[in-house]
């Protein structure tokens, strides 16, 4: 029996890999955590039981406290309450399903603490990947990729020798604004950009797939991931989702990993790993797949990708500053307070004012991000 903790359970990953644990009889979910969503965070309780739950909010906490009264759950609240879910004993590998940066201390705390890490925060390898992946090998912890982009090219490099790798190529379905130009953005409105083509994703990542910048965090964490360059990592257009990422070797062989777009055949590999179950997953047609088209990022409209590989390449806390601009832009353009094309003019501005701090602390990573939120903040809208 493997025992599972989520962080982040309400959300579209969380809820996702609740939905893999139920066809699995031999994973048993032993601590849950989520942000506001109280009133699912009880039903996940009731229906599967933990020790465990936290919530962020303490007065939530307590509500939730009366409600579950007749079960055995303990219920916690704030960072503390996450970390204890992320570190609870009986866990064997934690889901880290939550958005944005709030995710690398209880990632951290959980790879302290022996667990293995099925990895679906990139925000924590894209800000404090020379933090995670040498605390994960100190502590002989595996960290499981749950991205679909990640998942396949972890696929595709099983068995194979590290040194024989040419470059990674992860793939991108050009999110619902493909083929558009700079002047056709100018007035999309938040429903445009979230009618992603392909993906049922929550609405950060699906904005992040429209600017295109959640491809260039893919490859800031793919870096981490897989210990290659940023140089030795493609980005190319992909529409329909079949193949979800490519591994090019030496010998000029390419191993590519198809599947239709569900993340929980990601999310399963994660648990199950080295298992490929059965879960009546939707199957690919061969009868009906007529061609699988390749396009070239527009680095000129979508400024996203080539942006975050900027900061990835510039390095320190850049990547915080790119990826905490990006959040607070997301979060705008979601409230209708900027525009879509805003959002990488805040992310550009950040960047070009950051002095860069070589090998940033976990304390130093955390109060650039503040830093970045203060002066998006103070210059307003």
């Amino acid at each position: 029996m493997k025992k599972v903790a989520i962080l982040g359970s309400t959300g579209s990953i969380g809820t996702q890999s609740l939905d893999v644990v139920r066809h699995h009889e031999d994973l048993q979910v032993v601590a849950l955590s989520a942000g506001r969503n109280a009133a699912l965070l009880e039903q996940q309780a009731r229906e599967f039981h933990p020790d465990l739950v936290a919530i962020w909010d303490e007065e939530a906490a307590a509500d939730l406290r009366v409600k579950l009264a007749d079960l055995n759950i303990t219920v916690v609240s704030g960072m503390e309450g996450m970390i204890q879910v992320a570190v609870h004993e009986a866990a064997d590998i934690v889901v880290t399903a939550i958005v944005g940066m709030i995710g690398i201390r209880p990632t951290l705390e959980a790879i302290r603490a022996g667990k293995d890490i099925a990895l679906a925060n990139k925000e924590t390898l894209v800000t404090a990947g020379h933090l995670v992946m040498p605390l994960a090998r100190e502590k002989g912890v595996q960290i499981l990729p749950v991205d679909s982009e990640h998942c396949a090219i972890f696929q595709c490099l099983q068995g194979a020798a590290h040194r024989d790798i040419h470059k990674l190529l992860i793939t991108a379905s050009g999110g619902p604004f493909r083929g558009k130009k700079t002047e056709d953005l100018a007035k999309v409105t938040v429903q445009q950009a979230l009618a992603h083509p392909n993906w049922a994703m929550g609405a950060k990542i699906t904005i992040d797939s429209a600017t295109m910048v959640n491809k260039g965090l893919e490859v800031m964490e793919a870096r981490w991931l897989f210990d290659v360059d940023l140089d030795d990592i493609q980005v190319v257009i992909q529409p329909k989702s079949i193949i979800h990422s490519m591994v090019e070797y030496k010998d000029g062989a390419v191993l590519a990993q198809l599947a239709p777009p569900d993340m929980r055949m990601a999310i399963q590999y994660a648990l199950k790993y080295p298992e490929h179950c059965d879960m009546e997953l939707p199957h690919l047609d061969f009868t009906q797949l007529r061609e699988i088209l390749f396009e070239v990022p527009d680095n000129d409209t979508f400024r996203g990708l080539p942006m975050a590989i900027q900061a990835g390449k510039t390095g320190g806390s850049m990547p915080v500053v790119f990826n905490a601009a990006n959040e607070w832009a997301n979060a705008a353009f979601l409230r209708g307070e900027i525009g879509f094309l805003d959002i990488y003019d805040r992310i550009q501005d950040c960047m070009s004012r950051h002095s860069v701090i070589e090998n940033p602390d976990l304390d130093t990573i955390l109060a650039t991000e503040q830093e970045v939120y203060s002066y998006l903040s103070s210059s307003g809208s």
